[in-house]
């Protein structure tokens, strides 16, 4: 990061034209309820917020976590420098503000601890993602940036695990950066993308940045520049050679895959962008068999989604991979992950006390939590999950290993490891969601993975309940 977006290292060593400050980049409310913390002297009393989702999306029946690396890297470096506290000042809602609130944001620093799911975990409803615990204004300030980058690509790499799993093996290339919401969606997108299983993506910073295998061919206009599609075929062949792909259905894909088939040796690969994939590629590896070209696979492209790409499979259609781009960018049929950042925790008297929302449909369980998942020692498959108060031990069993989930990522304000590479999180989602049994991995109406809050937590809630009194249905954001 450098203080400004974009912020990856690698992408940019230089601040971008209408950059944004990292400080900025946040909501009015995490500032104004700052500035009244610390009018109210509670600004530095110790607090903890917990990050989860109350629901899955629909048709969604598992998360796969993504996002955290981008979070930490905004912890350890988030900054107010001097233009943009004054433009904080002049803003009218800031007029009575005390001086000591601006004086904090320019001394502020992240000395927070944060606790969180590796990147590539298999996650449910109501468990906690990430949890931070910081002076009050810290752990504050930091929601609407953490929130975003964890809830978008936990989003997109939970839809790419179920396009990886529909296509049954064969890999999926994300192309989406055209379609995403804006090119850094594409950036972050690609890399959750990777995360959920893809085997790389078009996006050459997200190469550049992150390590991703890149790949693609060419598009439409590029066989319409040239007099013929045979002259647009040999100028790319002589190119790229073996890494040659063509896009063969610029006019007709079954003449365009005769057009391949005459090239020389050797050729990746031809894409369809069009058509009924099922019926037309099977013309299509006809053809190619005929010239002798069995080594030549065929990759389809153009409007897909894991219920077309299952659809495909389950007929056997001869395709050898496939590229997917809005759908999944923009996980077209659940957009939006609603995850929350919560108080849970805060320090009064000296004591740590639980904190809980009562309003209707909006629950939350107060304290600090960690989640245990029983693993089938037999099997080694998951069976069910555990929310429980931190600290309390977890009920044992000889069938089953219990695995914590949130692991400590950063002691105040500095991270416990280097940045991990995301392989790793890629190579974790693929072996998690390969323990994760099939009927709770199901496309459509798939089992609810048993996910249940311990005695001691519900205990707990219990009494926060009595001690704050049930406040019922408030409409809070």
């Amino acid at each position: 990061m450098t203080g400004t977006l974009p912020h990856d290292r690698g992408v940019a060593d230089r601040k971008p034209r209408g950059a944004v400050p990292l400080g900025l980049l946040t909501d009015l409310y995490q500032l104004t309820m700052g500035a009244a913390y610390v009018q109210s002297g509670i600004s530095e009393t110790r607090a903890s917020f917990e990050l989860f989702v109350r629901r899955l999306p629909r048709a969604r029946s598992y998360l796969v976590t993504a996002g955290l690396e981008q979070g930490l890297e905004y912890l350890s470096e988030l900054r107010f420098r001097g233009p943009e506290i004054s433009f904080l000042r002049r803003h009218p809602l800031f007029r009575h503000a005390p001086a000591a609130f601006f004086e904090r944001l320019r001394a502020l620093r992240f000395t927070g601890d944060v606790w969180a799911m590796p990147e590539g975990t298999i996650a449910f409803a109501d468990e906690p993602l990430l949890r931070i615990e910081a002076p009050l204004i810290e752990a504050q300030l930091v929601e609407t940036f953490v929130l975003s980058m964890i809830n978008f690509q936990t989003t997109v790499a939970s839809k790419a695990a179920r396009i990886v799993q529909a296509a049954a093996g064969r890999p999926v290339i994300e192309f989406g950066t055209r379609r995403a919401h804006t090119a850094y969606a594409g950036l972050y997108g690609a890399r959750a993308a990777f995360i959920g299983g893809c085997a790389g993506t078009s996006n050459v910073a997200a190469g550049y940045a992150f390590g991703i295998p890149i790949l693609g061919t060419f598009a439409h206009s590029f066989v319409q520049a040239f007099p013929t599609e045979s002259a647009a075929f040999q100028a790319f062949w002589a190119t790229f050679r073996e890494r040659t792909t063509l896009l063969i259905d610029t006019y007709d894909p079954l003449q365009g895959t005769e057009r391949a088939a005459r090239l020389p040796r050797p050729i990746a690969a031809v894409r369809l962008d069009s058509g009924d994939f099922h019926v037309v590629t099977r013309h299509m590896r006809q053809i190619l068999d005929q010239h002798g070209r069995p080594e030549i696979r065929i990759m389809a492209t153009g409007d897909l989604n894991e219920y077309r790409i299952e659809d495909l499979s389950r007929l056997k259609a001869p395709i050898d991979s496939y590229g997917v781009g809005t759908e999944l960018i923009t996980s077209q049929d659940a957009p939006a992950l609603g995850g929350v950042y919560k108080l849970v925790e805060i320090e009064r008297a000296g004591r740590a006390v639980g904190t809980a929302k009562f309003s209707l449909e909006k629950l939350s369980y107060p304290g600090r939590k960690q989640v245990y998942r029983r693993l089938e020692v037999a099997r080694q498959r998951f069976h069910s999950d555990l929310i429980a108060r931190v600290g309390e031990a977890a009920p044992r069993d000889p069938r089953f290993r219990l695995l914590p989930l949130l692991r400590p990522v950063m002691r105040q304000g500095l991270p416990l490891r280097p940045a991990e590479d995301v392989r790793h999180a890629q190579r974790r989602s693929a072996q998690q969601l390969d323990q994760l049994p099939a009927r709770y991995k199901r496309l459509v109406e798939a089992a609810r993975y048993p996910v249940a809050h311990s005695p001691r937590l519900r205990e707990l809630l219990q009494q926060v309940r009595e001690d704050e009194g049930d406040v019922g249905a408030d409409g809070e954001q």
